[in-house]
């Protein structure tokens, strides 16, 4: 279904669409070039059978949503020295841009408060919206993100030449095995995906929406959001900071770094979880989640 928000259109998920039966709201959001797809089931029907109504929505730029050819391709070489460099990263739009869009989709579905849900740059994402807007977000649940602090652990070399690189030809095949190895270099070891599964998964993402153009300028938003790390200490909601102790594209570090910067946030490390969302990851990520929700929702 597509929304109006924020003068784009977004598409997005709605488990109870029509349904007048009151429910609270967790709203999940996706990371880096990633659509609301990649949410596994699994977790959306736990959360729906926990007692919530779930959202989820396409970023701009990606999937669904509205893209924006418009504002050209950034230089992520020449911004990406920049940042190294401490100098200003310019990109098409900010985080700040794709927080608006969140609370728009809030506004035209009338849904006063949210639990904030966000993987990866969705997590920075649920952190601007917390940021701008506090009093809209019942609790906040940061996973596999990153406070955005200079200083922190980068990403493995190998997997940053994997993300960087394109695949090797613009045939099918080509792409799904360019973003089998990138899954294979970010996932996690201690919960290995099957890789039918796994190339299912990427198949089904790339028959509905293939737009890597989006990823670019997405990827110029997360370089160029250099001041949500120190505003982070101005919060004060629930939140709950999750983060694979095995991540090699957003390493622990910076999820213990995000939990130290928000007052009262609470870490939970898993042992042998990487970059991506398996069964196992699932259910792990499920158990501190939920109970999150509730005693948020009963403050």
């Amino acid at each position: 279904m597509k929304l109006l928000a924020n003068g784009i259109d977004i598409e997005i998920e709605d488990t109870h669409a029509g349904d007048t039966t009151v429910r609270p709201v967790v709203l999940l959001i996706m990371g880096l070039g990633m659509q609301l797809v990649a949410w596994p089931p699994a977790l959306v029907q736990s959360l729906v059978d926990a007692g919530y109504r779930v959202l989820r929505l396409d970023n701009r730029d990606i999937g669904l949503s509205q893209k924006f050819d418009h504002l050209g391709m950034p230089n992520l070489l020449w911004e990406g020295l920049k940042y190294k460099l401490g100098l200003p990263v310019k990109s098409p739009y900010s985080l700040a841009d794709m927080a608006a869009d969140t609370l728009a989709v809030l506004d035209a579905l009338g849904v006063a408060k949210a639990h904030l849900v966000g993987v990866s740059m969705g997590g920075m994402i649920a952190q601007r919206v917390a940021i701008a807007a506090p009093e809209r977000v019942l609790s906040l649940t940061s996973i596999m993100s990153s406070s955005g602090a200079r200083g922190l652990p980068q990403a493995k070399p190998q997997v940053m030449r994997v993300l960087m690189s394109r695949p090797a030809g613009k045939d099918r095949e080509s792409v799904l095995n360019h973003y089998v190895k990138l899954f294979k270099a970010i996932g996690s070891p201690g919960f290995p995906m099957d890789d039918a599964e796994l190339r299912g998964r990427i198949a089904a993402a790339a028959q509905r929406s293939f737009y890597p153009a989006g990823t670019v300028r997405q990827m110029a938003a997360i370089a160029a959001d250099g001041k949500r790390a120190h505003a982070l200490g101005t919060l004060r909601v629930p939140t709950l900071v999750i983060h694979g102790k095995a991540d090699p594209l957003v390493p622990y570090a910076c999820g213990e770094d995000t939990a130290r910067r928000i007052p009262g946030a609470r870490l939970v490390g898993i042992e042998g979880m990487g970059h991506d969302l398996p069964s196992g990851v699932v259910q792990r990520i499920l158990e501190p989640l939920i109970p999150h929700l509730h005693t948020s929702t009963a403050q």
